[in-house]
């Protein structure tokens, strides 16, 4: 038998960060994960626990832009980054879903909506590099997300859907911004 008395117990660090635009410290053993510091510690519960393992994309987040599973990543991975939560991700204006959000509701893009966090953190990342995705590229983007319930049929349409809101959104902005500038 082990005397437990004899451990050092895991020594509890400061960890500054910034989720969803604000500034967060926390005293975390530095190999807590993420996953428990959003659901636990700063009660972030739409980020989701599933397999614990990287394999469903359940708990996909976006760290400094990129998408993690936060149940693979550690706090001491997460000092000085920005951490985006489906918490963090709304539209323009108060109480506006974000497009990708609306999409998924227009195009039925869920059925029990477990697997729908990550799923739309994975778009939100994928828009943000690629405006105007492949299949091929939307396939890949969502690779690390398993759904259960939906066949994926309505999640596609709701990446598709995505993009022509994102294309709608953008020309707005280019007609509004295209007046003429007297001065």
């Amino acid at each position: 038998m082990i005397d437990k008395s004899i451990m050092a117990p895991e020594a509890y660090k400061p960890l500054a960060f910034r989720v969803n635009g604000t500034d967060a410290t926390l005293d975390v053993p530095p190999a807590k994960r993420l996953l428990s510091i959003l659901r636990d510690d700063l009660l972030l519960t739409g980020t989701k626990r599933s397999c614990d393992i990287g394999r469903c994309g359940a708990c996909m987040v976006l760290i400094n832009g990129e998408p993690v599973n936060a149940c693979l990543a550690m706090a001491y991975q997460c000092e000085g980054k920005e951490i985006t939560t489906i918490e963090g991700v709304r539209g323009a204006e108060e109480g506006v879903l974000h497009p990708i959000q609306q999409a998924f509701l227009e195009e039925g893009g869920y059925q029990c909506g477990y697997c729908t966090p990550g799923m739309v953190i994975s778009v939100v990342a994928l828009l943000a590099v690629n405006r105007a995705p492949s299949n091929e590229d939307i396939e890949e983007a969502l690779s690390g997300n398993l759904c259960r319930c939906t066949g994926y049929g309505g999640i596609l349409r709701a990446v598709a859907r995505a993009v022509e809101l994102g294309k709608e959104e953008a020309h707005a902005g280019n007609e509004a911004g295209s007046g003429a500038d007297v001065g």
